[in-house]
């Protein structure tokens, strides 16, 4: 398997180098259906909470250079094939950094511990923010509980009204160059 820590330590500066945040580095079985592994990069422009596609692929393009560079050094970060999938963080975005949890905290949340807590392993509520090292969650089933934030295996925000409203709006550069094809088989009618 490939090594996460320092897989983020060379993604992170190449990031870094575009103006954007590092939100996830993780190793997974890829959708490609060859049975090869994908490098999932999630990234955002502190600006806006997202990425546009021109930010994916520069992000793209900048990690594979820095990893063929350290392969042809002799460093070898993933073994075998695999994929770069480099996205932004969507609206029902995973929770990774100290500053999401507070952030997002008024938001719906489902937390996964890496083992039991408190005799419950998954949690789901509203999000309370973040306090030192403890994550503060109104859990539907326990109440109001504080987890470890590095005994949580997955966080995740919950698709919501309430959050869809809160989410700064995509991107639309670029939308009004977008031509309908039935527009273009209108004007060849026409002509």
């Amino acid at each position: 398997m490939a090594d996460i820590a320092r897989l983020t330590e060379v993604i992170e500066p190449e990031a870094a180098a575009l103006g954007l945040d590092l939100v996830r580095v993780k190793m997974m079985p890829s959708e490609a259906g060859d049975g090869a592994l994908a490098l999932q990069i999630m990234a955002e422009d502190p600006a806006t909470g997202q990425l546009i596609i021109d930010q994916c692929a520069a992000l793209s393009r900048r990690v594979s250079d820095a990893l063929d560079t350290l392969e042809e050094q002799g460093t070898v970060l993933v073994e075998g094939a695999y994929h770069l999938e480099v996205s932004s963080p969507g609206i029902d975005r995973p929770l990774t950094r100290a500053k999401d949890f507070a952030e997002w905290a008024g938001h719906e949340a489902r937390i996964v511990m890496d083992t039991g807590y408190d005799g419950q392993r998954v949690f789901k509520g509203d999000l309370k923010g973040i306090e030192g090292d403890m994550v503060a969650l109104a859990d539907r089933k326990a109440g109001e509980i504080a987890v470890p934030r590095d005994q949580i295996h997955s966080a995740q925000l919950v698709l919501t009204d309430a959050l869809i409203a809160a989410t700064r709006p995509l991107d639309t550069s670029g939308a009004d160059e977008i031509v309908e094809i039935e527009d273009i088989e209108e004007e060849k009618a026409d002509n």
